[in-house]
């Protein structure tokens, strides 16, 4: 949503000037203006949305690049497997996708090894994060371990679902 001066283009925005990060312009905000600019987004809020990444601007000759990344069908094909696993997963609980787990069901689906369960733990006591963000990320790992047909929760799911916690780590860290 591009609203000029709406929460959601302000929370979208990685500081006043738009460019803290950019490797292509340089970002005059301070420290603290920052703080205070990314501050304005309350921690609930936060906590409610699963993956906050940072998305920097593409240069010209990426954008001309020939890409030989994986095409539209393949990605489409995976996601429909997954969403498929998880129809079957969740048929009796009344939910259709990882994102409506309950606290209940996140115990019995999320189930995690003592690997990844030290690396969750160090990266919930670092950046400081919430039970609901714990939750989140074991969420957002669970589908990721769906799109690679995983019955598991390997660490590597984990570490990446907190990887998509930016705005936690960025700015309170």
């Amino acid at each position: 949503m591009e609203l000029s001066g709406s929460p959601c283009r302000k929370a979208t925005e990685p500081c006043p000037c738009g460019y803290f990060n950019d490797p292509t312009r340089e970002c005059h905000c301070t420290p603290p203006q920052i703080q205070r600019y990314v501050g304005k987004i309350s921690g609930p809020l936060l906590d409610r949305i699963d993956i906050h990444i940072d998305v920097p601007a593409v240069r010209y000759k990426e954008l001309r690049a020939r890409a030989t990344g994986e095409g539209s069908e393949e990605i489409r094909a995976r996601i429909m497997q997954a969403r498929q696993v998880q129809l079957q997963r969740f048929q009796g609980d009344g939910i259709y996708c990882n994102a409506q787990m309950s606290s209940k069901l996140i115990r019995t689906y999320c189930e995690i090894d003592t690997e990844s369960d030290k690396l969750l733990e160090m990266a919930i006591t670092r950046l400081g994060l919430s039970a609901r963000a714990h939750d989140r990320i074991l969420k957002v790992a669970r589908t990721i371990a769906d799109l690679e047909g995983s019955a598991v929760l390997l660490p590597r799911y984990l570490s990446e679902a907190i990887q998509y916690r930016t705005l936690d780590r960025t700015y309170w860290a």
